[in-house]
């Protein structure tokens, strides 16, 4: 057999890959507002499937609505009326920073500190990014 033979079989051998379906999807937030108070009832289960730390997300997102913010039973609250789509659009922003890797473009990746400064460490490629906290 010839290579180009050769080349077309073990093509035919390596099994398509479903590039329409996205390996790393967050929930959208369940947002309710109670008086003066937004709570996202779900923040529990969107930062464990960014595979971060609740308190750092709290943390993050408070700084960005310029509020309070604080972390109990699952569910964050913040201080003041958001809606929806800025609490989304928040999640989608630390993503982007904090979660996707610049390089590989993939969601593996661990946030490192080291002395003053910390790093977005990817699993997959293994860049190290500084990052801002």
């Amino acid at each position: 057999m010839d290579y180009s033979a050769l080349l077309e079989r073990a093509l035919r051998a390596v099994p398509k890959r479903d590039r329409t379906a996205k390996r790393f999807e967050v929930p959208n937030p369940v947002v309710n507002r109670v008086g003066n108070k937004t709570m996202v009832l779900n923040f529990q289960e969107v930062a464990s499937r960014m595979n971060r730390d609740p308190r750092h997300l709290v943390k993050f997102m408070s700084k960005e609505l310029a509020t309070a913010g604080s972390l109990e039973d699952g569910k964050a609250s913040f201080q003041g009326r958001f809606s929806d789509v800025t609490i989304k659009r928040l999640i989608d922003i630390y993503v982007k920073r904090y979660v996707i890797c610049p390089v590989c473009k993939g969601p593996d990746t661990n946030i490192v500190k080291e002395g003053r400064f910390s790093f977005l460490v990817c699993e997959a490629c293994g860049a190290r990014s500084s990052i801002v906290e």
